[in-house]
């Protein structure tokens, strides 16, 4: 199985307001760059949006690492959150509706057969793969890496 790197970031200008994710993905010496943005969203979308952006890139089952600076994204992963919601129909603890149904669920699909480690980097202390990310988002949400889309599963 190829081991795969994957590194996310996720960048909104307001909460919500413009927004937009970079992904970055290295197996061996190849790198690839993945970026766009959104007219309004938010930041835990595109923390979620980056990570299933680079796992749809795979077309084969890998071995990844997906780095993330969002706790959000790297505990509803390692801490079960995504499938106790999912067993209580996509509801918190407290019955409350979970945000970002359709990205969680597109999360799942793409990572579907496989086999993934979540890692949590600190975000902005000069990792360099987590501040090139953070590069492509903040001007994926700029609008400089072509036009901003519309982010249809957002609600707000």
């Amino acid at each position: 199985m190829k081991h795969v790197e994957i590194y996310t970031d996720g960048s909104s200008r307001g909460n919500p307001g413009p927004g937009g994710y970079g992904t970055v993905i290295r197996y061996g010496a190849h790198a690839r760059e993945l970026a766009q943005g959104f007219q309004k969203t938010t930041n835990n979308r595109m923390e979620i949006l980056a990570a299933v952006a680079g796992l749809e890139v795979l077309k084969e089952p890998c071995e990844v690492t997906v780095y993330s600076d969002s706790r959000y994204l790297v505990d509803a992963q390692t801490k079960g959150w995504v499938e106790g919601w999912r067993k209580r129909g996509w509801r918190k603890k407290d019955k409350s509706a979970v945000k970002n149904v359709d990205l969680w669920q597109r999360l799942e699909e793409a990572a579907a057969g496989h086999t993934i480690h979540w890692q949590w980097v600190k975000g902005h202390s000069g990792h360099d793969m987590n501040e090139l990310c953070d590069e492509l988002a903040t001007s994926a949400a700029d609008g400089e890496r072509g036009e901003l889309l519309v982010d249809s599963g957002f609600d707000g």
